[in-house]
């Protein structure tokens, strides 16, 4: 190597799982899939097309998933309060919840799937390293929650799951509206 060449470190290697683990990466690794899947070959324009009746857009979903499995990631590991009520929340916090369904100025499709899979190399790399899957914390107070209730490691990571499958099918439907391209049926 010349002395002009620098290398890049390697990622530590995310620690061999299997049983209920692997199970539960392996199907996210799915759904992931499906949802990336939707916005193959498509300009940053055209990730920000709306195609039916509703708000959403493929580069808006795809940022949506993004910050909800990093919110719960960090649920998994901060608790409630890496979310904090929902009657605290200000307009401000409103608005930039509504920013994660549209692609905004300066937002790339590359830039949005990147920030993807790095919050899903976060969340796998926690699966993997998390001492126990039963540790629960108390959800944070919204009027779609179960007053009092708790949800463990493995509920959230249920949750991510779901999230992400519902939300793939969102994309295949606006994918399928945007020039017929399907990626699920």
């Amino acid at each position: 190597m010349s002395g002009n060449e620098q290398t890049t470190p390697e990622p530590a290697a995310t620690p061999a799982v299997t049983g209920e683990r692997a199970d539960l990466l392996e199907v996210l690794a799915k759904h992931r899939h499906f949802l990336r899947l939707t916005t193959r070959d498509l300009t940053d324009e055209q990730a920000g097309l709306r195609t039916t009746a509703s708000e959403l857009c493929l580069g808006g979903l795809i940022k949506h998933v993004t910050a909800v499995e990093r919110g719960w990631a960090n649920f998994i590991v901060e608790g409630p309060s890496a979310m904090g009520d929902f009657a605290d929340k200000t307009e401000a916090d409103l608005a930039r919840w509504a920013d994660e369904f549209r692609m905004l100025p300066g937002d790339t499709l590359a830039g949005v799937l990147d920030n993807y899979a790095e919050v899903a190399r976060r969340t796998d790399d926690l699966v993997a390293t998390l001492p126990d899957l039963d540790a629960a914390w108390p959800l944070p107070k919204a009027p779609w929650f179960e007053p009092g209730a708790h949800w463990s490691a493995r509920r959230v990571l249920m949750h991510i799951v779901a999230e992400t499958a519902q939300h793939a099918g969102h994309a295949d439907i606006i994918r399928e509206s945007l020039d017929g391209a399907k990626s699920m049926g």
